[in-house]
């Protein structure tokens, strides 16, 4: 047997995005269940006439030391994504300020026991068939039960999204009373953020989020020229918005969802029908950790196929001792998590991910992954930027 790997884990006591958020919501009056982030207190905030969080899906302190720009320059620090380092649990906790602990969304596909059926929360969509949540009847609050934190925050609040998710059921749900604006095209993303940090409004706080560069990395790669090209583009973009913004009172955070890495491998469950046979559902999470529902009395025998078959390749871990580990976060529990969470975890070592299609299901291949225990995927950059009075 190989030595087990060290993983990269959240820091949920001072260093992670939900405490990036509770630095944000003390410096507006309010709260959230962790401490401040140690990077960024809220005095730091405190003052500022406009505060922006920026984020840039898939970009990793990683892929950032190694391009130099605007961004670069002004990197305060680095922070953790959350488990899963994936953008299904990690945007709720820009919009909530909660950990996957307490928001409960735990990846990309999630068991829902409350209506019987493997959901993709941020689409909100039942896997298989693709259908809308809203066919069977069930809305976002019902499935979701969370507060935004922009109904919390006692100024004008601002949420800015891709025109094709702007008004999602996810982006509705969980944007609460904050105006929203759609855009279509980068330059319109830094246009409304300009507008925006240019008004007459006494305070104002906007969150902003741009896909792109997870969209290529998944395509092509995060090490690709493509990637990098995306960057560069963006990177240009964020200098006019700073200078843009000179003057206006205004912070500029910019930080990620999580980072990438290329995979190399891929263990695809086809492969495996003995292993899949002791399941009882599709494997859930993220290809990078993979919730795992075992049939009553076949515990043994899935234990027995993951660590003698992919010995080497794949880590098992009881979810519970997950859970009692922190790796979710700290504090009382989603009273749904042990549900999302399933039996066991698998972890695909080195650069590999788990894929289990279903019957039917189109199947795709990424090239830049995320969602696992990696430095690179963990670990993501806090930007800040004083335009000044």
């Amino acid at each position: 047997m190989k030595p087990a790997p060290l993983y990269a884990l959240p820091d949920y006591n001072g260093g992670s995005l939900v405490n990036l958020m509770r630095s944000v919501a003390t410096a507006f009056g309010t709260d959230t269940p962790y401490p401040p982030l140690a990077a960024l207190p809220p005095a730091a905030l405190a003052g500022a006439r406009h505060v922006v969080l920026l984020v840039v899906d898939g970009l990793g302190l990683e892929f950032l030391l190694g391009h130099d720009g605007t961004l670069r320059r002004h990197l305060r620090g680095q922070l953790t994504s959350v488990f899963p380092s994936t953008t299904a649990s990690a945007i709720p906790v820009f919009l909530t300020g909660l950990a996957p602990q307490q928001h409960g969304l735990t990846g990309w596909h999630m068991y829902c026991r409350e209506i019987g059926a493997v959901v993709a929360p941020l689409p909100f969509r039942l896997r298989t068939g693709r259908h809308s949540v809203r066919d069977a009847g069930v809305t976002p609050a019902q499935l979701f039960g969370l507060t935004p934190l922009f109904d919390r925050l006692p100024v004008a609040c601002h949420v800015v999204s891709p025109q094709q998710i702007i008004h999602s059921d996810f982006n509705v749900a969980l944007s609460g009373r904050a105006q929203r604006h759609g855009y279509q095209t980068l330059d319109e993303l830094f246009g409304v953020l300009a507008r925006l940090v240019q008004s007459p409004a006494p305070r104002s706080y906007v969150y902003a989020y741009w896909p792109q560069l997870d969209s290529i990395a998944h395509e092509y790669g995060i090490a690709s020229p493509q990637a990098a090209a995306a960057f560069a583009t963006f990177d240009a973009a964020f200098a006019r918005l700073l200078d843009a913004a000179r003057g206006t009172g205004s912070v500029i955070l910019v930080t990620a969802d999580h980072g990438f890495i290329d995979s190399d491998e891929t263990i695809d469950l086809d492969a495996h029908p003995a292993l899949r046979d002791t399941l009882r559902l599709p494997l859930c999470g993220e290809p990078r950790a993979s919730f795992a529902y075992v049939r009553d009395g076949h515990a043994q025998r899935f234990l027995d196929y993951v660590r003698t078959r992919l010995d080497g390749q794949v880590d098992v871990i009881p979810s519970e001792a997950a859970l009692n580990q922190g790796w979710f976060g700290a504090g009382a529990a989603h009273p749904r998590l042990m549900d999302r969470i399933g039996d066991y975890l698998l972890l695909p070592r080195g650069r590999a991910i788990l894929r289990d299609w279903l019957v039917g299901e189109p199947r795709h291949v990424h090239v830049g992954v995320h969602g696992g225990v990696s430095t690179a995927e963990m670990t993501v950059p806090l930007v800040v930027a004083a335009t000044g009075a």
